[in-house]
């Protein structure tokens, strides 16, 4: 057993370094031990290519027949952008298959199990489950619910602002905090904020002080009041930009933000009659976007928040007190403490002089 999960950990290690590629596809490592020996080992690269398991097989340094294959999650037994890997396994004569986590993609979901029993081949699941789930925690919620798994990550003082009393907000965190940020949105499909951030910080949204991919830029926009020279409105052969209104595409701005190269979509009103985060998360999951990072602003965040939306906090907090200015989360309407939205500590570090606090929401 202490062997199965050494070898699953080397597995789990090797799946991350997909982070960030292989969305909405699932972080997966493999490694291929025989008499003893790791012969082979290799992880899911990019959406689109092969699946770890092929990838270890095609790296085995020797001839893998009676060989024991430790995936972090279940072998895909459907044929999608790439080959089934049940299939190669059984054709490359694996004898033993050790699995971490089963698939709870309804098109796998066992079926990958079943297959290799029926052809002859020892298969063994749960090892380090728990740590497998965690990292596709991603994966396993959009498959799960249906919705993106959505991230709020926002930096603030220490006396919990994230603006001055004037809108100021560039920069409350440092330098190092900001590349941590970059960080995030790269290994996210979509990245969220409001109006006011679009006109007031002007972002552009895009990952350039890490490698990686630049995620869908999406601006919940209920009026159509986004600036046509804001940044998000630029670069769009590069990055996409969506705008999500409750306007009718017979609106002039409508048609002015179309014409600018940005997709805008028609999103149901809510009770305020703005745009419903709910219906527009339900949207882009059915879009393949299975994760968001929602930047702000404040407006933004705590209506993710009273829908229940969110599933991440990262919260970065600076050394600073400015004493009034904007905060984070407006009124929730919690009058009782009983009623608190409850998180639970993942992570706390230092980045520069900040402290990072990455949490989840129980």
């Amino acid at each position: 057993m202490k062997d199965d999960e050494y070898y699953m950990q080397a597995a789990i290690i090797l799946a991350r370094k997909g982070i960030g590629y292989v969305s909405p596809n699932p972080l997966v490592g493999a490694l291929i031990v025989k008499n003893g020996r790791v012969i082979g080992q290799g992880y899911h690269k990019r959406y689109g290519e092969n699946h770890a398991e092929v990838n270890a097989i095609n790296n085995a340094a020797e001839d893998v027949a009676g060989a024991t294959l430790y995936v972090t999650l279940e072998p895909c037994c459907h044929q999608g952008k790439t080959p089934r890997c049940t299939e190669r396994i059984v054709k490359s004569k694996i004898r033993n298959v050790v699995i971490g986590s089963v698939d709870s993609n309804p098109l796998v979901s066992c079926r990958g199990i079943h297959f290799l029993q029926k052809r002859g081949i020892k298969v063994k699941t749960g090892v380090l489950e728990q740590e497998c789930r965690r990292l596709n925690e991603v994966f396993f919620h959009y498959m799960e619910t249906g919705m993106p798994f959505v991230t709020i990550k926002y930096a603030q003082t220490l006396d919990g602002r994230i603006a001055a009393a004037s809108g100021q907000s560039q920069w409350i965190s440092s330098e190092a905090s900001r590349k941590f940020a970059h960080k995030l949105r790269a290994e996210h499909d979509a990245v969220l904020i409001g109006t006011g951030t679009a006109i007031n910080d002007n972002p552009e949204l895009t990952v350039r002080l890490v490698r990686g991919r630049n995620p869908l830029r999406v601006v919940v926009d209920s009026g159509l009041k986004t600036p046509l020279k804001a940044k998000i409105l630029q670069n769009l052969t590069a990055v996409k930009t969506l705008i999500a209104t409750v306007k009718s595409p017979g609106n002039p701005q409508y048609k002015l933000i179309e014409a600018s190269g940005a997709e805008v979509i028609t999103i149901k009103k809510d009770g305020q009659g703005k745009v419903d985060l709910k219906k527009l998360f339900k949207t882009l999951a059915l879009r393949g976007i299975s994760s968001v990072l929602v930047e702000g602003g404040a407006q933004i965040i705590t209506s993710t928040l009273k829908n229940n939306l969110a599933c991440r906090l990262v919260t970065i907090i600076a050394p600073k007190i400015i004493g009034k200015g904007i905060e984070a989360v407006e009124d929730l309407q919690i009058r009782d403490l009983n009623h608190a939205q409850k998180l639970s500590f993942q992570k706390i570090r230092r980045c520069g002089p900040d402290i990072i606090i990455d949490s989840r929401f129980r």
